[in-house]
């Protein structure tokens, strides 16, 4: 950034969790940017203390720190919809930490409305897809702010620089053995890169995990859920009416102990490079397995088959940060429109690392057992399959017919000689 556009930078509002990084870009933006710096925690379930935070903050050279519980927002209008949306990334990735950016950012951008701020920090690296998403919600939300990335600017290239800074700038950093795992929790999942992961042949270490029991130490005897819905909202689990955050919450734990909920990826960034990452979520996926189960039961074909296309494009746009955007507000409509009828009640058998469907039932189910049963005839005439099948099959039979192989990689060539001009 040109030194005229810092001079213009009088207050930032930084995204703030109190590490290493964070604590030392407190004192690199009032040094670089001589401005005012008010720190912004969201708490979104990832279950660390944040007392004593404030001061640090303030030791560090924040005007202040805000502190917000977004639990129940994130649960509710982010995991929720995603959830009802199927939308998983790359086959496996339930886009845990990519659905709490865009809350995370928003929050950022109100805050720097309510405070008079005119810039935007985060601690994302210039290497991965979180400056992507927090950058894309500013410019959504209100592209008139400035956004800092300190990560793109600064000289600070290894933990040793960071902690010499701070230690420079008087700035309170408890001397503490770094992980060997880049981590990121919230309420929906535990994700864990680099160390071991770094190369994608080496079998995660059973000590790395933090939320779940690998399915071999798991209860012998299995656990059985009750998981109701009302229009694909999660309601109740057991009989007990639960908000969304606090259903995650205890699918999260019944689900860890059971060995629930690990996903091992390879996975492509949006920045373009690979990376391999584990994640655990074990209510996310007790959630998406119980409700994909009721929507089986209740959802005709051909809006079954065009939601599983429109979950793709669902789970792209959400990793690629692109949250506040007309066409997932389109899509999320289309998706709404689909729940009506997902109603009804799914008892799942957890047992050692598998989810196992036990029951479904709903009163708009689409299942009937009259017009299935092989032995009835006065809903299903089975003659009238044969009139079916010849016109279903007729493609196949003109095919056939011309004389064409089955396999297009091996039709003849055409011959255009008699397209020749004499």
């Amino acid at each position: 950034m040109s030194a005229s556009k810092k001079q213009g930078i009088k207050k930032v509002v930084l995204a703030y969790s109190g590490g290493l990084d964070t604590s030392v870009i407190v004192p690199w933006l009032k040094e670089n940017y001589g401005c005012e710096v008010i720190c912004y925690c969201a708490d979104v379930g990832q279950g660390e203390d944040l007392s004593g935070l404030e001061e640090k903050a303030l030791k560090s050279g924040a005007s202040k720190l805000i502190i917000e519980d977004l639990t129940e927002e994130l649960a509710s209008d982010y995991l929720v919809p995603m959830m009802k949306a199927g939308a998983i990334y790359e086959r496996k990735y339930l886009l845990g930490t990519s659905a709490a950016r865009p809350l995370i950012a928003k929050r950022l951008v109100d805050i720097a409305h309510a405070e008079g701020a005119d810039a935007i920090a985060h601690g994302a690296t210039g290497k991965g897809n979180d400056q992507v998403r927090f950058e894309l919600t500013v410019m959504a939300l209100d592209p008139r702010l400035k956004i800092i990335a300190p990560w793109r600017e600064w000289e600070i290239r290894s933990r040793e620089d960071a902690i010499a800074y701070a230690a420079a700038h008087h700035v309170p950093v408890t001397a503490t053995k770094k992980s060997i795992y880049s981590r990121d929790a919230n309420l929906w999942h535990l994700s864990h890169e680099g160390g071991l992961l770094e190369d994608p042949w080496n079998e995660p270490d059973e000590a790395m995990y933090q939320i779940s029991s690998s399915p071999e130490a798991a209860p012998e005897q299995p656990v059985y859920l009750e998981i109701e819905f009302e229009s694909g909202n999660p309601v109740s689990l057991n009989g007990e009416k639960l908000s969304p955050a606090k259903m995650i919450a205890a699918l999260n734990k019944v689900g860890g102990a059971h060995g629930i909920g690990r996903v091992d990826l390879v996975e492509n960034r949006l920045v373009g490079m690979k990376s391999h990452g584990v994640y655990e979520t074990p209510g996310g996926t007790i959630l998406m397995a119980a409700h994909q189960e009721l929507e089986m039961l209740v959802i005709d074909h051909q809006t079954m088959q065009f939601k599983d296309l429109v979950a793709l494009k669902y789970a792209e746009l959400i990793y690629n940060g692109l949250w506040f955007t007309p066409l997932r507000e389109a899509l999320e409509a289309f998706v709404d429109s689909t729940q009506g009828p997902v109603t009804g009640i799914v008892k799942l058998k957890l047992y050692k690392g598998n989810i196992i469907v036990a029951g479904r039932k709903s009163p708009f189910s689409l299942y009937r057992e009259d017009f299935a049963t092989f032995g009835q005839e006065d809903v299903y005439d089975q003659s009238d399959a044969e009139g079916f099948i010849h016109l279903f099959g007729l493609t196949l039979k003109v095919r056939a017919l011309n004389g064409l192989p089955v396999s297009g990689m091996n039709m003849p060539k055409p011959d255009y000689s008699r397209f020749k001009r004499d």
